[in-house]
């Protein structure tokens, strides 16, 4: 699916731009509720990026859980109905500013439905049956959109990985596996490598990397790919500034300078792009290196 000679650019975060666009994203839904009350935004988000050159679109599902949804007094088949809109307004924002484009609807973890930040701990206490189970209802209705795949991101711990992979393996669904890392490991302790090789085998796993992480984890987990699978790798960290959590607010400035991304490519990342605090702006800068090399 991957097998462009040029890297494909995808886009950067969904969720801060809407947030610099003035819309409200405080809430433990984060951009989930957005897709209820402002589809509009939505879709002119997804063509910011578009324009900006990226070729790929993450749908804004991340966040889209029964759970969550149910506190805010949504009821499943509501819930249902907004995870086919996520797909379906950045499908529209495609068809309209990059036909030829791809979608990948987005599969947040576990912790984003605990809105606690434990996506970035990996400590959830369950098993990876549970964990199947947990995210099985979601990726039945985001597999009959017009998605392209499935991206499954910002994945912190063995366990969770496991129980998508296994979710997928078997069922033609197109996805690909994105960790969360921090000092070269999952944020759980474990082993990127390990992470990354439950997916040999596996036809329906495309891609494979690392994504709303610090850029400088990026090489690591592309060596971690390397060493366990032969899959195209796919690389979209946060733009470097660090949280601030006591004060909650972001210290530094977004971005990535051309010879970190040029770094990437030469180690192999086939799929580049950003996530939380990369605006269009970043991923056109992106696109404009990668039309040099």
């Amino acid at each position: 699916m991957f097998d462009s000679p040029r890297p494909i650019a995808i886009d950067g975060g969904l969720g801060t731009l809407l947030e610099s666009r003035g819309l409200d994203l405080s809430g433990g839904l984060w951009s989930a509720r957005v897709l209820e009350r402002h589809p509009d935004e939505v879709r002119a988000a997804h063509e910011s990026f578009f324009h900006a050159g990226a070729t790929l679109a993450i749908s804004g599902s991340y966040q889209v859980s029964y759970e969550g949804f149910a506190q805010a007094g949504l009821d499943p088949a509501e819930t249902d109905r907004i995870l086919r809109r996520s797909v379906s307004l950045a499908v529209e924002a495609r068809d309209h500013a990059a036909p030829t484009g791809l979608v990948a609807a987005s599969v947040g973890p576990y912790g984003a439905m605990l809105a606690d930040g434990s996506e970035y701990r990996g400590d959830y206490g369950l098993t990876t049956a549970q964990l199947r189970e947990w995210h099985r209802p979601r990726l039945d209705v985001l597999a009959e959109t017009d998605a392209d795949l499935l991206a499954f991101e910002t994945i912190p711990c063995l366990a969770e990985a496991e129980a998508l992979v296994d979710s997928v393996a078997g069922t033609g669904r197109r996805a690909w596996l994105a960790v969360t890392a921090s000092f070269g490991r999952l944020r759980s302790g474990e082993s990127l490598e390990e992470a990354f090789a439950l997916t040999r085998g596996v036809d329906e796993i495309v891609a494979v990397g690392i994504n709303c992480s610090h850029p400088g984890e990026v090489l690591r987990a592309i060596d971690a790919a390397r060493a366990a699978t032969d899959a195209p790798i796919v690389v979209y960290p946060n733009g470097g500034e660090e949280w601030d959590a006591k004060n909650r607010t972001w210290i530094g400035e977004a971005g990535f300078p051309p010879e970190l991304v040029r770094s990437w490519i030469d180690a192999g990342a086939s799929l580049v792009g950003g996530c939380c605090r990369v605006g269009p702006e970043q991923i056109h800068e992106i696109v404009t290196l990668l039309d040099e090399e």
